[in-house]
């Protein structure tokens, strides 16, 4: 996943599911006889990390309800090709993807659901 690995990258997280995918490569057998390190879930606060970014950006920017202001704040292309890459990354239903407004709605819960299924600490009122 390419545009939502970047947001995670900009919060500090990696893909679970691109880890995943990439634990079923094959290993060396020296590597394969050490036992592996026990994995330690960390929670990253992104309503802290990205109120942090916020205050200082010298535009007022609405991360809690934008697509576009959240992208922005971590610095990453918001235009509306880009949008419509992580829409499609996303699986956006494409009745949405014909409108932007509907588009960039479904991808502001969409990323903040995956940034939590991937370990962000966010709050439920941002993802109702």
């Amino acid at each position: 996943m390419g545009l939502f690995r970047t947001i995670l990258g900009k919060l500090g997280m990696h893909d679970k599911d691109a880890d995943a995918a990439h634990s079923g490569l094959k290993v060396s057998t020296a590597s394969a006889a050490q036992p592996a390190a026990p994995a330690t879930l960390t929670q990253v606060d992104v309503v802290t990390l990205l109120e942090t970014k916020a205050k200082a950006n010298p535009q007022k920017l609405n991360w809690r309800t934008s697509i576009v202001d959240l992208l922005k704040l971590l610095d990453i292309d918001s235009s509306l090709v880009a949008r419509q890459q992580l829409a499609t990354e996303l699986n956006c239903p494409p009745e949405l993807m014909k409108e932007s407004a509907q588009m960039n709605t479904w991808l502001h819960k969409t990323v903040l659901a995956k940034i939590a299924a991937n370990g962000g600490n966010v709050p439920r009122e941002l993802l109702d």
